[in-house]
């Protein structure tokens, strides 16, 4: 057992849009290693937290007429929601806009200054002449110096991939109203990065972790590193130490929170953060494959020109697929956490499973709503809950339940063999080798049962036949507890259905060595549930229809005649009554008065809009629009809405209901 305890993070989730499936690629695997950890006996600390700073919050925040702050804890709710729905189950998380996290990003900028790493410059930044004021990164669109592709102010996100410094990006353009914008001369603050090469050199030769955090981080210390600006200008975010009219880069405050999280953590338990960031590192961060240059160089150059530990192990996954196509929201390639999937009725349990069996960690994962339902109903269904379900059926309709007695020793070597080369597996962050390792058992409970056939046995030799029963309920018992970490709630039901009344995580993996005591079991049912074809074919449809409506919305406008314009019936509609759709976070069912008659309208509002406001308001309505079927419910129209912030299109004046708009 390792003695001292383990801190685990994960890349900070951003609060500008909701969680999907590309978030959990890091999640998933580094809640599995921290649970399966603590079921060897060791101390796993689990940390994360929102990172609420930056330019795109800021964007957002105005376009939805709210405050940064609002933005930000709207989204950090919903995260701290969604990941406990899957069963990531964080020791603590935080905020990094909380007081902890400003008052511990000044005091380590204070300490980099102090200690001779920070200077100001001053440097050519994007103006808008237009908006009147300098250009932080996100509100800049330009051309990449390094190869000419189209980039964002701090990333050429495009292209090359590199990060980009203010005043680096060609032929800057604001984002907000569309300016050519100029380069003019403000002061910032730079950390001396340069004068790190050595100590990252040895850092990252000797930081344990995944080889490709490592070796793309090597790559970039040996193609010589630039210091690096830490200011942006921005009203929004951590206040640059004695300068009003700067914050400190999102960057630097954002990894900043590991250490702020863990102090709001040890603070509740009576423990202090310095055993984890002060003196040997016991930290491991897991991140997703894009974020490796700011967590294996920016990240420990600053911890250690800070004089503090810097982390001891970096593990990065690979990025995500859809339907093997390039992960794209605008392009219509994604699967939402909770819209998509949760909300539906499937089990995080499969899709828990399917990210940390489909891959290597470190390579590209594609999800596919049709390999997702092979993999549960072939995996999940016809061998494991299959040799469970048997195995509880003949043990307690044949014999009542458990029965006294040993288990046969090339059983117990077989478990024993599968914990060490599962163990290995996950110290060694091969994710997909320890589950597929925990199946191969499962696969050979199968065998075992098919071939020593007990419900045949037991007619020439009951004895025979009762240790046959016994061997594999011995199997199942530490299939249990090797699945947990993977799949929790699947766990604990097979758990109870071995006659345990406690948590099944309160146990280790080596009792699954442990004889199972003579006991009445409970009557078993099925562990897993096929995905069926109609849902499969319900789920492929929606993610087509999404990519379609994104291929629209990404042609050309097409000039109308007056003619076209004239064949849409718009009338202003008032609502009589607004419902919100069960299962649906999105969408609302309205009654709307359109004068003559009173329709039914399905509408996706329902995130911006609460039932109560919408009841007496004048809406424009899309009168003609094709009748469908949304969620079960017949919608006939459409409600006129602006923007991603869903703006309502309404009359300036009072109007009947059902006049028209020409």
């Amino acid at each position: 057992m390792n003695r001292r305890a383990q801190l685990v993070t994960c890349g900070l989730p951003y609060t500008n849009g909701p969680c999907h499936i590309g978030h959990l690629r890091t999640y998933v695997p580094a809640d599995y290693y921290v649970r399966f950890l603590r079921m060897c006996g060791e101390e796993m600390v689990f940390i994360c937290g929102s990172d609420n700073h930056g330019t795109p919050i800021v964007v957002s925040a105005e376009e939805a007429k709210k405050s940064p702050r609002e933005i930000s804890e709207e989204f950090h709710h919903h995260f701290d929601a969604t990941f406990r729905r899957m069963n990531i189950i964080f020791d603590h998380f935080g905020m990094t806009d909380d007081p902890t996290n400003h008052q511990r990003t000044k005091k380590i900028v204070e300490s980099l200054i102090a200690n001779g790493h920070v200077y100001a410059a001053r440097i050519r930044q994007s103006f808008c002449t237009r908006c009147g004021r300098f250009l932080p990164d996100r509100y800049v669109e330009g051309i990449c110096p390094h190869c000419e592709s189209p980039a964002r102010g701090d990333e050429c996100d495009q292209g090359c991939g590199r990060h980009l410094e203010p005043g680096e990006i060609k032929e800057p353009t604001c984002l907000v109203c569309g300016t050519k914008a100029e380069f003019r001369e403000q002061e910032h603050y730079f950390f001396r990065l340069s004068e790190f090469s050595k100590f990252l050199e040895a850092y990252l030769e000797g930081v344990a972790g995944t080889s490709n955090a490592r070796n793309y981080a090597l790559g970039w210390v040996k193609e010589g590193l630039r210091d690096w600006c830490i200011t942006r200008t921005l009203e929004w975010g951590v206040k640059f130490p004695g300068r009003e009219d700067l914050v400190v880069y999102v960057w630097v405050d954002a990894p900043i929170g590991y250490i702020a999280f863990t102090e709001e953590w040890a603070k509740k338990v009576g423990r202090s953060w310095r055993e984890f960031w002060c003196g040997e590192s016991t930290v491991t961060h897991f991140i997703g494959g894009d974020i490796i240059y700011h967590h294996a160089v920016f990240w420990p150059a600053l911890l250690q020109g800070a004089g503090l530990a810097p982390s001891a192990a970096i593990v990065a996954s690979g990025m995500v697929k859809i339907d093997d196509h390039k992960f794209s929201k605008s392009r219509g390639y994604v699967v939402w956490t909770n819209d998509d999937y949760l909300d539906q009725g499937f089990s995080p349990d499969y899709l828990r499973y399917y990210l940390l069996s489909y891959t290597n960690h470190t390579k590209e994962l594609n999800f596919s709503w049709k390999v997702l339902a092979e993999r549960v109903n072939h995996e999940l269904v016809n061998t494991l809950g299959n040799f469970a379900y048997r195995t509880l059926h003949l043990a307690t309709s044949g014999y009542g339940g458990v029965l006294s007695g040993e288990v046969d020793p090339a059983i117990s070597h077989e478990i024993r063999r599968t914990i060490e080369e599962v163990t290995a597996a996950v110290k060694a962050y091969e994710f997909k080798e320890a589950v597929d390792r925990t199946m191969t058992l499962a696969a050979f409970g199968n065998t075992y049962i098919q071939t020593n056939a007990p419900w045949k046995l037991e007619k020439i030799d009951r004895e025979a036949a009762k240790a046959v029963i016994r061997n594999c309920l011995q199997i199942t018992k530490a299939l249990a507890l090797l699945v947990a970490p993977a799949m929790p709630d699947a766990a604990q039901r097979l758990w109870a259905m071995l006659g345990f009344e406690d948590e099944v995580f309160s146990h280790s993996l080596n009792e699954g060595l442990d004889p199972l005591p003579e006991s009445q079991l409970p009557k078993p049912s099925p562990l897993f549930v096929k995905i069926e074809e109609k849902t499969l074919a319900e789920r492929e449809t929606l993610l087509q229809q999404r990519v379609e409506e994104a291929k629209k919305r990404g042609k050309k406008r097409e000039v109308l005649t007056i003619e076209e314009f004239s064949k849409m019936d718009l009338r202003i509609g008032r609502v009589l009554s607004a419902e919100p759709v069960p299962r649906s976070s999105k969408l609302l069912v309205l009654k709307v008065d359109l004068g003559d008659e009173v329709r039914q309208i399905v509408s996706g509002i329902a995130q911006f809009y609460n039932p109560g406001e919408m009841v007496g308001r004048d809406v424009v309505v899309l009168a003609n629009l094709q009748p469908a079927r949304i969620f079960g419910i017949d919608s006939n129209g459409m409600i006129l809405a602006a923007g991603d912030a869903a703006s309502l299109l309404v009359p300036l004046r009072e109007v009947p209901p059902g006049t028209k708009i020409r």
